[in-house]
């Protein structure tokens, strides 16, 4: 009885906040921008918004076992991640400063390229923008480290700790997160040193450089969505990590990260915000030093979000169908 109870409440609520979504969506208006397109994109989004309620009703036990299990074991993913990320680096003498030598050579190594040795190259690329390159190009590599490294990491859980998989008492749901937590730890030392350099440039913390907190959760949250499918994909085909860093490597060039749209044509702009990494990459540097809020760009917040829990819901999907064959397989 209370399962039911628990059921029809979940479902409820996952409906109202479809609907209040969907209510804000057709209420937006922007006076400045084109109507049909604006049309086009609130029919598009009711849409999806209407298939999610369906698969999210027919499907609600499957779909919501996994976000149930992650927070019933909050407090052992959060020790288990501790441990992990200490793990990773013990017996090496520089121990943790391994994990921020090669993304900041890499800064390094581009700034060099671009901007001192082919001086143009980086004015050319950054488009419209005015900064400094080294500045421009450091805000988005660094939540792109997040991403590559949580997305390899997560991936890859299952492998690294079959041993557990192999328990049937323990909750392998969890090893994902783990992994995507412990990018996490490095991941705040890079914003640090990404907030340094703005301020060596004279861009100083405003009240805008608070987003960073929400990028940095949306990043969080679109690459544990993504990590709970290909985690369960590579136990069966190994070859999903060398697909995966081909991607990867596909994906850099085309997130706006040495380049900004200002540089790209209308129609190659719009098919490369398809990516959602375009969102927070393009969120970051409006965080450290623009002067706009998230909830500003209305539909490219929508997009991401719907985006994202349709990859959570999918990831939630596979992993729990394929989850039974795991012990099998490894």
């Amino acid at each position: 009885m209370k399962e039911k109870v628990s059921k029809r409440v979940g479902i409820a609520l996952f409906c109202a906040a479809a609907l209040a979504m969907a209510a804000v969506i057709i209420l937006h208006h922007n006076p400045a921008a084109d109507q049909q397109e604006e049309l086009l994109k609130k029919v598009i989004s009711c849409t999806v918004i209407a298939f999610s309620c369906a698969v999210f009703i027919l499907l609600y036990e499957k779909v919501t076992t996994l976000p149930v299990e992650l927070y019933q074991n909050r407090h052992l993913i959060w020790k288990l991640a501790k441990n992990d990320f200490k793990k990773r680096y013990a017996g090496s003498y520089l121990g943790i400063v391994w994990a921020m030598v090669q993304p900041v050579v890499t800064v390094v190594m581009y700034w060099l390229v671009f901007d001192v040795i082919m001086h143009g190259a980086g004015r050319a690329m950054r488009g419209n923008e005015e900064v400094p390159f080294v500045l421009f190009l450091t805000a988005g590599l660094v939540p792109w480290f997040y991403f590559t490294e949580a997305w390899t990491n997560g991936t890859n859980a299952l492998l690294e700790y079959n041993y557990l998989v192999k328990k049937v008492v323990f909750k392998i749901s969890i090893l994902p997160i783990i992994k995507v937590i412990g990018a996490t730890f490095i991941h705040v030392f890079f914003v640090g040193v990404l907030v340094l350099i703005a301020a060596l440039y004279g861009y100083f913390p405003t009240v805008y450089t608070l987003q960073i907190f929400y990028y940095s959760f949306c990043t969080f949250v679109l690459v544990l969505a993504l990590s709970y499918t290909t985690c369960a994909l590579v136990v069966f085909m190994r070859d999903i990590s060398q697909i995966l860093a081909i991607v990867l490597q596909i994906g850099m060039w085309a997130t706006p990260i040495m380049w900004d749209f200002g540089a790209v044509s209308e129609i190659w702009g719009k098919f490369l915000k398809l990516n959602p990494m375009v969102y927070i990459v393009n969120g970051y540097r409006d965080a450290i030093y623009g002067h706009s809020w998230f909830f500003e760009d209305f539909f490219s917040t929508m997009y991401f979000w719907i985006i994202t829990v349709v990859l959570f819901g999918l990831g939630a999907l596979v992993f729990k169908r394929l989850k039974i064959h795991f012990a099998d397989v490894l």
